[in-house]
């Protein structure tokens, strides 16, 4: 991935012309799921879905899911502030959704991507907006996995 394709201003002109074209969708009946993980209970809050053009494969195959805490705020205003990285992150080459959770016992944010190939998964860990995410938690409860679809 090169830092011009990371460049801030090119990501927010893609995320607008994907969003013109109509392959930026936000997905409102998703928002009373839950998913169980090891220990800790997600309740889905925003999930937002990248219709694949014609030269991207037909499924995803690969499962981006990073868990953290925020260093600062209540959830209730990080789940607000999450909303701003959403054009840098569909602007991302091979994204294809994206997941929002927050943990019932702990607060932890979970997401859950999904992305065309093992590559772009990899690539977005240290893409544009996982620095900016990576600034706001707290490090030592970072971590994140890549799972083959």
């Amino acid at each position: 991935m090169s830092k011009i394709s990371q460049f801030p201003p090119l990501l927010v002109a893609r995320a607008t012309v994907l969003s013109l074209w109509g392959r930026v969708h936000f997905i409102k009946d998703c928002i009373s799921g839950v998913e169980h993980g090891d220990d800790e209970d997600f309740v889905v809050f925003r999930k937002v879905i990248l219709h694949p053009s014609k030269d991207q494969p037909e499924k995803p195959g690969a499962i981006f899911i990073v868990r953290f805490r925020f260093a600062r705020f209540a959830a209730k205003t990080n789940r607000f502030l999450s909303l701003i990285p959403i054009p840098f992150i569909v602007a991302q080459p091979g994204f294809r959704s994206k997941t929002w959770m927050i943990g019932q016992k702990t607060g932890a944010f979970q997401g859950l991507y999904e992305w065309d190939s093992i590559e772009d998964a990899e690539n977005y860990w240290t893409s544009f907006p996982m620095k900016l995410m990576k600034r706001r938690a707290v490090p030592e409860t970072l971590n994140h996995e890549i799972r083959v679809v």
